[in-house]
Order: structure tokens, then C-alpha cells, then sequence
């Protein structure tokens, strides 16, 4: 009898799991193959942001303790480069239009070059400047539009001599901030409680609340302009196009993990990556609709917060520690 018990008892476990497996979700099917090449870069510090000098093979990677790395063949091998500082700057961002470029760190600092990266200036930034420099994106020659960690936005068109203020107040402390090629802004609060909208011709931020209990990770534009919106928990979301405060259901690729998902970018307008934590990578080919992994880089230990594009076939993923991951077509590595 007691036998019997045993085995019921074994078997009403068994039947337990197996129900809570089916609420949680099924693993996503991998991906037939791997596009993502690991790149050794020379350091262990955190890379932050990585920009090219046009369509060209020249580019420059920025990082903390003013990391800054130089590559001259499309971000397969990198060089690292040093600056005649006065600390260890935390350089958040880098972006070039043609030969012009522009980093910006923390404490405040903002460099400029006019010869693809060779020589630096330093540009004295107002002490009464609203944060610090967060990001910055360069637009046409001698003009570029910047950002603050507080949600100050900037825009030079003398080479950063002057800076006209874009908003007539900041924001706020802010987890991150996007932009569209159009010149729209997104930006989420420093906690995920709620986040903020601005576009041209507007005076001020434009506050929204979440829309359900979980805390926002990260937003930005999709590829047809939509917003869209990782939450705790693996939660995607797009907007409709109607209101950024019309929201369709909310995806959950992948619950049987849950892993946090920190960044998204399309590739083309049907295939977007997501990336996470502890190596965590997934594919939709179809706008979202279905999911797919990528198991094949499950195994590098990083957290994964920045997928860049440069066109469809150059990419890259930003990690901790050094990590860097370089999309290569069916093409490049036959």
C-alpha cells in the first residue's frame, strides 16, 4: 500500500510540473544558423556605443575609462586608441556623418573631429549645461543634436561653438532615450514608471504612464515609426499608430525563461533582434508575430544591452566586458 502511495504521489508531482511548464510557455525553436561572430576587442571595461565614418570600414568604438578603439576593416579586429584626458571619461556615445564625428561621456565631456578620428578637440561644454552628456548624433556638416541624462536636448550648427536648447525643460532622470530618423525622441524614467515623447515644433516632454504593473526596460521606434516597449519579465509591446498610448497585446516570446530583455533593432522591416541577459538572443522574421533563438551564443558570458545596424548586412551587439558581437551574412562567412 505504501508502495502504491509512493508511486501516486511521484506521479501527481510529475503531472504538477508538467502543468506548470504548459502555463509558462513552450522554449522557442533555434535558429537554422548563427550570424553572430564573437570579436575580440583589447579590454575588459564596458563597451557603450560604436559608430562608422560613413559607408566606409572605418569605425570607432567608446566605452568606460575612456575606452576608444579604432577598426579600418569593417569591425573585425580593433586597435584601442588613448587621449591626453584628465580622467577616465565615460564615453556613452560616438556617431560620424561623412568624415565629421562626436563623442560624449561623463562627467561632461564632448570631443570633435573633421578627419575621421586622427586628431580630437575638446569643446568646452556651459556649466549650467541640465545633466550630463548622454548622447549625441551627428546630422550634416558642423551640426549635430545632443542629449542629457536628464532629457535636455541640444542642437549645434557651428561646430559646437553654440547649442540652441530644443525643449525648454529636461525631462528628468532618465534609464535611456531614443530617437527616430525623423527626429522623435522616447525616453523612460529613471525607475521604468513611466516614459516621455517629444517630437519637432513641441516646447516640452510629453509624460505618459505605463500601461500595465511591470516596469519599462528600454523603448524606441520601430521600423514603420511605431514605438515599441521592453518590460520586466520578457515582455515586448508596439504601439499602434494611432497614440503612443494605444498599446496592441504585449508578447511574451520565450516565458519558460523570462530572461530580462534589454534591447531591440530591425534589421530590415521584417527581422528584428532582441538581446538580454546572460547571452540571451532572440529573432522574429515576420514583424513579431513568431519568435525564434539563437542557442548559438547562449554560451558568452555577457550581458547583451546594444544591438546597432549600420544598413542590413553590418551589425553589431554590444556586451559587458568587452564583448562584442559582429553579424555576418550567409554571404561573408561561406
Amino acid at each position: 500500500m505504501r508502495m502504491v502511495t509512493n508511486v501516486l504521489r511521484k506521479m501527481l508531482v510529475l503531472l504538477a510540473i508538467a502543468l506548470l511548464c504548459t502555463g509558462c510557455g513552450e522554449y522557442l525553436p533555434s535558429v537554422s544558423s548563427n550570424p553572430w561572430q564573437l570579436v575580440p576587442v583589447p579590454t575588459d571595461e564596458n563597451l557603450l556605443d560604436i559608430s562608422f565614418v560613413g559607408d566606409s570600414a572605418h569605425g570607432w568604438l567608446v566605452g568606460t575609462k575612456a575606452g576608444l578603439f579604432e577598426t579600418n576593416d569593417g569591425g573585425s579586429s580593433w586597435e584601442q586608441r588613448s587621449l591626453d584626458l584628465d580622467q577616465p571619461y565615460r564615453f556613452t556615445c560616438v556617431s560620424f556623418s561623412d568624415r565629421e564625428g562626436w563623442i560624449v561621456g561623463q562627467p561632461s565631456i564632448l570631443l570633435h573631429t573633421e578627419d575621421e578620428g586622427r586628431s580630437w578637440s575638446r569643446i568646452p561644454l556651459s556649466e549650467k549645461l541640465p545633466g550630463a552628456p548622454n548622447t549625441i548624433l551627428a546630422l550634416s556638416p558642423n551640426s549635430a543634436e545632443m542629449t542629457t541624462n536628464v532629457g535636455a536636448i541640444y542642437r549645434t550648427s557651428d561646430g559646437g561653438k553654440t547649442w540652441k536648447a530644443m525643449v525648454e525643460e529636461a525631462v528628468g532622470v532618465i534609464r535611456n532615450i531614443s530617437r527616430s530618423p525623423e527626429g522623435k525622441y522616447v525616453a523612460v524614467s529613471s525607475r521604468g514608471s513611466f516614459y516621455s515623447t517629444w517630437e519637432p515644433g513641441q516646447t516640452a516632454w510629453q509624460p505618459h504612464n505605463r500601461n500595465s504593473s511591470r516596469r519599462v526596460q528600454n523603448m524606441g521606434f520601430a521600423a514603420d515609426g511605431r514605438l515599441w516597449m521592453l518590460a520586466r519579465g520578457g515582455q515586448i509591446q508596439l504601439s499602434r499608430f494611432e497614440s503612443p498610448d494605444d498599446w496592441e497585446e504585449p508578447i511574451s516570446p520565450e516565458m519558460a525563461t523570462s530572461w530580462g530583455l534589454l534591447d531591440l533593432a530591425y534589421r530590415t522591416p521584417d527581422e528584428v533582434w532582441v538581446s538580454g541577459g546572460s547571452g540571451n538572443l532572440l529573432r522574429s522574421i515576420d514583424g513579431g508575430k513568431t519568435w525564434e533563438k539563437d542557442r548559438f551564443v547562449e554560451d558568452v558570458p555577457s550581458n547583451l544591452y546594444n544591438i546597432k545596424f549600420f544598413g542590413s548586412e553590418k551589425g553589431f551587439i554590444i556586451g559587458q566586458q568587452g564583448t562584442l558581437l559582429k553579424y555576418e551574412s550567409e554571404s561573408e562567412s561561406a
